[in-house]
């Protein structure tokens, strides 16, 4: 059994698209709705999980910070050039344009219709909203959805870094659209 050799940068590099080849390869039906995320560093580090996840478009709405800023650049290293993202006054502006295109909006949220993230179904194209890492997601926002998921929750806790949770669904959303 050969041991296992962990590849240079320069290998990794070679498996992957340069800024100019993304752009003309097709991205996943997920838009994904930041609303209110009062870190620069989550709002860096969900550009840099939507490049990996490449995801159609990133809506920052409310207060969350726009790029170009060092705190979001810091974490996104470079992400910020590569999704296509946009930005709205507020979360509901943002759902009702969303509708408009076509897409359903899902909440990651706990509310009393919430299903399972890992085991529920979706149609695509989608839309996931993560919410304010202290209030979650607005109530208007909510009432206007079209469904609600949340992550399972095994601890005490009962929710996960709003970094952290939009890496566990986006990816578990990529690989449903992928099952499809």
């Amino acid at each position: 059994m050969n041991p296992i050799r962990k590849l240079a940068y320069n290998e990794i590099k070679s498996q992957r698209y340069s800024p100019d080849e993304l752009k003309s390869q097709p991205r996943f039906p997920i838009y994904v709705v930041l609303e209110n995320i009062r870190s620069m560093y989550n709002v860096g580090a969900a550009f840099r999980t939507s490049d990996a996840a490449r995801i159609q478009e990133l809506i920052l709405c409310g207060y969350t910070a726009c790029p170009p800023r060092k705190e979001i650049d810091k974490t996104a290293l470079g992400a910020t050039e590569t999704v296509p993202w946009r930005h709205f006054k507020t979360g509901l502006d943002a759902v009702y344009w969303l509708h408009e295109q076509g897409v359903k909006v899902m909440v990651l949220e706990h509310t009393d219709q919430s299903q399972n993230l890992m085991t529920m179904n979706c149609e695509f194209p989608i839309a996931l909203v993560i919410g304010n890492e202290v209030d979650g997601v607005s109530e208007e926002v909510v009432a206007a959805a079209d469904l609600a998921c949340e992550i399972p929750m095994y601890g005490m806790k009962q929710s996960l870094n709003a970094a952290v949770a939009y890496g566990i669904a986006v990816f578990q959303l990529v690989e449903k659209f992928h099952r499809k």
